[in-house]
């Protein structure tokens, strides 16, 4: 094929020969080659991204999960309100009738925590969805030799990072950077 190819190219549409001028057509020709193996496999590459079951499937799902454990998370926190203000608020004078009150009330607060597990459960879901797409976009990522630009810039995320830090909104910190609770009371004495 390399041969045909030179050779087209050595020949003008009248077929006389072109004098290549020290062109290395040979070398042409395995750049040339070189490309289209790289075009192709970053064709397969990006099928692998398989983009659109991430954003019609995985993405959803992550995004679903996440605001079924916020609503589980308030719900509960609800409940969990309610009877320890109920349990402070009583009003009850006969102690058994107190006692068994406080039981009701401190049993709802159990059944309440118990969404910490389907909670768990559903972010373990999410955790796996995200690690399937970042697996998918460092695997492509390394495929084409990608490399981060900080040229561009999302105006919405420049903005949203910009408030964070503005007011201080990072979130809880992950336990092995955080700053122990004993190290702040030695800072105040």
């Amino acid at each position: 094929m390399a041969t045909a190819s030179a050779q087209r190219v050595r020949t003008r549409s009248r077929g006389a020969p072109i004098d290549p001028g020290g062109i290395d057509l040979p070398l042409i020709v395995r750049e040339l080659s070189a490309v289209a193996e790289y075009v192709t496999k970053i064709k397969r590459e990006i099928g692998a991204l398989r983009a659109n079951e991430l954003y019609r499937a995985r993405i959803p799902v992550a995004h679903d999960e996440l605001g079924n454990v916020v609503n589980a998370t308030q719900s509960a926190t609800n409940t969990i309100m309610a009877a320890a203000e109920e349990i402070l608020g009583s009003r009850e004078e006969d102690f058994e009738t107190y006692r068994t009150f406080v039981q009701d009330k401190v049993t709802q607060i159990f059944e309440a925590c118990s969404f910490q597990d389907i909670t768990g459960q559903r972010i373990n879901k999410v955790v796996d969805e995200l690690a399937q797409v970042e697996k998918r976009l460092s695997r492509f990522a390394e495929a084409v030799n990608l490399r981060d630009q900080a040229a561009h810039v999302d105006p919405e995320d420049a903005a949203k990072q910009a408030r964070k830090e503005q007011l201080l909104l990072n979130g809880p910190q992950d336990a092995a950077v955080a700053v122990s609770q004993d190290d702040i009371d030695a800072l105040f004495g």
